[in-house]
């Protein structure tokens, strides 16, 4: 299987980071591009979900939300148990393993559509839906029996409101608006340019996950080690959730990516409200620094390979 040039691009932001180059991008550039491929994805779903029913979309849909809330119940336990984390950092990292990443999906879906391989159009939701849940069960893991500090008014407006899922599910709802006819005149805009855009936008990724590399100094190698394992065993379940709902390769390869992924946008922001005493150099470290780069490296191709083999 041929390297994705978005992972090349990511290898190269890495690798200059780590070499202390001078390569730098406008804050400006990097805002508009994070908002083009939120739309882009929402609108591309979104069209594509005018096509299907009801029916289809609501048993993916709940199967994501819980999985998104089932997962951090699992990585807790080890985090504190096994990595002897104190509960406030397992929970906060527990919760970024719940949510999900915007832009490892949009990674794998630009592999998928490279290799050919069909996805139910339904899966973009699911990068919506998954964001919360995982969220909020790790927040009750690290305020358990002390709820009521919790802002959760502000917390549920920072979440729905904050910028990926508002213009995920602002774009979903756009495209499934105006449909496959509407979305027609913005292809050259939001189909023909994403995976260009999406290079820019993973070169900047590896800036950001070089810089966050020696955070994971503090926490020695436990960090290191679970943050390559717990997706490996995230995406399995994935694999086999998908595998139980009857989706395509395809769609299998997506929901185990989406298992596999950790969030570094809405976790953080989230944590950072609720559980200000968790130290973020810990989760976002972990998420950013080790898992972010195994799954565009290694681990997107090897769910692909497992969805085939199980199909």
């Amino acid at each position: 299987m041929p390297i994705d040039p978005v992972v090349l691009f990511f290898l190269l932001g890495l690798i200059a980071r780590l070499s202390r180059s001078d390569l730098r991008l406008p804050e400006a550039l990097y805002e508009t591009l994070s908002v083009y491929l939120l739309l882009a994805i929402g609108l591309k779903g979104g069209a594509e979900l005018a096509r299907q029913s009801l029916g289809s979309v609501l048993p993916v849909a709940f199967a994501g939300v819980a999985l998104s809330a089932t997962l951090p119940l699992l990585a807790y336990p080890v985090l504190r148990r096994v990595g002897r984390l104190a509960q406030v950092d397992a929970a906060s990292i527990a919760a970024h393993y719940g949510s999900v990443s915007v832009v490892t999906f949009a990674v794998a879906q630009s592999l998928l559509a490279r290799e050919g391989v069909a996805v139910e159009a339904q899966m973009p939701v699911l990068v919506a839906l998954m964001e919360a849940p995982g969220i909020i069960v790790g927040i009750l893991l690290a305020r358990r029996g002390d709820l009521a500090g919790v802002g959760w008014g502000r917390l549920a407006h920072e979440t729905l409101f904050g910028k990926a899922v508002y213009l995920l599910l602002g774009g979903l709802l756009i495209g499934w608006l105006v449909g496959p006819e509407g979305m027609a005149p913005m292809k050259p805009l939001f189909g023909d340019l994403f995976r260009g855009v999406l290079c820019l936008f993973l070169l900047e990724m590896g800036l950001v996950a070089g810089s966050r590399l020696p955070e994971l100094r503090r926490a020695g190698p436990f960090l290191v080690v679970f943050g390559v394992v717990a997706p490996m065993v995230f995406a399995a379940i994935g694999l086999a959730c998908g595998r139980a709902l009857g989706l395509s390769v395809g769609g299998c390869a997506i929901l185990a990516t989406l298992c596999a992924s950790a969030s570094y946008i809405a976790a953080p922001t989230a944590m950072r409200i609720a559980v200000p005493k968790a130290n973020p150099a810990l989760s976002i470290g972990t998420a950013l620094g080790v898992t972010f780069p195994f799954n565009l490296t290694l681990g997107i191709p090897a769910y692909l390979w497992a969805a085939r083999q199980i199909a």
